[in-house]
């Protein structure tokens, strides 16, 4: 684990099976790396601000790296196909996205969506609050996915928006789990991944359950 210092500025499901798979995107005891991670990147951040620790990560082949020690207002990132988890068309450990990830406090008037005993609680496209969709970085046709920090006692309103870019053509399958009635399922050509989700996840950490608060 990192760690840095800094000061921030800081329902509707659209399928079991869809959210099955995208709760299991973020189970940290099994994700594992069989590509080497480059220098720098890591699974998981902490980060203090102003005495609070807030974290981010780990989620299954995603690795982080902060602009600069002391920033954390954008980060790079990777994904892996650790286990071939997110595409059954490329081997175990390829690297399927680069990205950009921008922090950002979604607006606090809208109260986080209540716990229901999952580590993760996503809102899915048009469920998202018009006011926290407006507040995805330019050009915000790229930056279509959201996932929160958590502190001690959860998820928190301050997170980042995800911008991917396929190195690869591949279909998003999970591994061949899901199919095109999934809200996850999408053909990636290199680029822009424009399809990707839309989802905003709220996360209460690893190895924890909403139930538990």
């Amino acid at each position: 684990m990192a760690v840095y210092g800094n000061k921030m500025n800081l329902h509707i499901k659209y399928g079991l099976v869809a959210l099955f798979f995208l709760l299991a995107a973020c189970s940290s005891e099994q994700s594992t790396a069989p590509a080497k991670v480059p220098h720098g990147y890591y699974a998981t951040l902490r980060i203090v601000e102003d005495g609070r620790q807030l974290h981010i990560g780990p989620f299954v082949g995603y690795y982080f790296k902060p602009a600069n020690p002391n920033d954390f207002s954008r980060m790079d990132f990777i994904c892996l196909n650790e286990r071939q988890f997110y595409t059954k068309d490329l081997p175990d450990g390829a690297r399927i996205y680069e990205g950009e990830a921008i922090q950002t406090t979604l607006p606090r008037e809208i109260p986080l969506p209540a716990a229901e005993g999952d580590r993760l609680r996503p809102i899915f496209d048009k469920q998202i609050p018009a006011t926290w969709w407006a507040t995805r970085p330019q050009p915000q046709e790229e930056f279509v996915h959201f996932h929160s920090c958590y502190d001690a006692a959860g998820p928190v309103h301050t997170g980042y928006w995800l911008r991917h870019r396929a190195v690869a053509a591949f279909t998003y399958d999970m591994g061949g789990r899901v199919g095109p009635e999934s809200i996850l399922y999408h053909r990636v050509n290199p680029g822009a991944d424009r399809d990707f989700a839309r989802i905003v996840e709220f996360d209460w950490g690893p190895g924890k359950s909403a139930k538990e608060e």
